[in-house]
């Protein structure tokens, strides 16, 4: 549908937005009634607990009270992000009183056994109650004298006028699921995902430090024998060669001049490269021209050097931390290098945005596809930079292309 310029289009968002809430709220209707359930066999079982009965029932309480919350968390991934199982929880009554998982479901299944029913069936009867009223002028004469009626009885129909009167009631009750519906989903959701998700996300947030920090280790390792190979199979040779020759020419000086001259010109030339190397080597630590030029001078330095047109972007307002900047020139630098040798394409794009706190790497190629990270593209060794600052990279190259390479770091660290 096309966009026209008074903002017509926003209907179609608005009638999504309400759908989706509706199907939010009747979903919620139905996990609030078997939570009202549980809610109630946990009272019952706390009141029969005086005389020893609830003991019994306590086990087959937790066992429905840990059901009804694992359902809650599949109904709420369907709408957003997932909510991990926990895994197996206690069901015993001394067991789950120590257990914080536990605790936390309890509190959510009172809640929503009230509050969160009440929004369910507000949810469903909304949208029932204006379909009923607003078509009643289509049917009020098919029922007997003196028995149409308004939903809650807010107005008699016994003529025309009336039953007109009853359709703008209806579109009344319309209205009010328009504008209540997305708010009451999100009230009724927000309170599941508080309390079922937060000792689990909180064990899973030290399970991903754990990784974090070793991924940190593995590229800080990976980075010193990159520096080590590079200055033993590179400069460390260059140096050996300048040696010999400065030797054979030290040797020829007395007795062949010209000889000594040339070898001195070769050891010049040897030790020019090795310099070169170093730079390079340097450079690759901590590039200097990200101090020099910042973030967007380092990126657009790369896209003149790069064999193929790209195009940069960079809407940074604030400077990053350093190793942020320089993690973020190696991704770019090794995209570009992957794209300038293995894509095939005509034409790459740079877009480096941040959001928030976050700094998003955008690199996009007009080349065949295809690519994958364990394909020796040194990918692997780019994710390992970028997940030893917490953050994240993502590959999109489906075979014809395009290829998209995504990443996010944290701006401050």
């Amino acid at each position: 549908m096309a966009v026209r310029a008074d903002g017509s289009t926003a209907a179609p968002g608005t009638a999504t937005a309400v759908s989706v809430a509706l199907q939010q709220l009747g979903g919620g209707l139905a996990t609030a009634l078997s939570a009202l359930g549980v809610a109630l066999l946990m009272v019952l079982a706390a009141v029969t607990s005086l005389i020893g009965i609830g003991l019994l029932l306590a086990p087959a309480a937790l066992t429905a009270l840990h059901a009804v919350a694992a359902r809650e968390r599949v109904r709420l991934g369907r709408w957003g992000a997932d909510l991990p199982d926990p895994g197996p929880l206690p069901t015993r009554p001394r067991a789950a009183a120590a257990d914080p998982t536990t605790r936390l479901e309890l509190r959510w299944v009172l809640g929503h056994a009230t509050l969160g029913l009440a929004l369910g069936a507000v949810g469903v009867l909304l949208p029932i109650s204006g379909v009923r009223d607003l078509t009643l002028p289509l049917w009020w004469q098919l029922v007997p004298a003196g028995e149409a009626g308004t939903t809650l009885d807010l107005l008699s129909i016994d003529d025309w006028p009336a039953a007109f009167a009853a359709a703008l009631i209806g579109l009344g009750w319309m209205a009010a699921t328009v504008v209540l519906a997305p708010t009451m989903a999100r009230v009724q959701a927000g309170r599941g995902r508080r309390l079922l998700r937060s000792e689990v996300d909180l064990s899973l947030r030290v399970a991903q430090l754990t990784a974090t920090r070793a991924a940190a280790l593995d590229a800080h390792l990976a980075e010193l024998r990159r520096i080590e190979r590079s200055l033993h199979d590179g400069t460390q040779n260059r140096l050996v060669a300048v040696t010999v020759l400065l030797g054979a020419a030290r040797r020829a000086v007395a007795r062949d001049p010209a000889a000594a001259g040339d070898l001195l010109e070769r050891a010049q030339s040897a030790a020019e490269q090795a310099l070169a190397e170093l730079r390079g080597v340097a450079r690759s630590i901590l590039p200097p021209v990200l101090e020099d030029r910042g973030l967007a001078g380092a990126l657009h330095g790369l896209a003149a050097t790069c064999p193929i047109p790209c195009e940069v972007d960079v809407d940074v307002p604030a400077r990053c931390a350093a190793s942020v900047e320089a993690t973020a020139y190696f991704v770019v630098a090794e995209a570009l290098t992957n794209v300038a040798r293995h894509s095939g394409a005509t034409g790459a794009a740079v877009t480096v945005r941040t959001h928030g706190p976050r700094l998003h790497i955008t690199v996009l190629d007009d080349g065949r596809g295809g690519a994958e990270e364990g394909r020796g593209s040194g990918l692997a060794g780019v994710r390992r930079r970028v997940e030893a600052h917490d953050g994240t990279l993502g590959l999109t190259s489906p075979p014809g292309g395009p290829t998209t390479l995504r990443a996010e770091l944290p701006c401050g660290s």
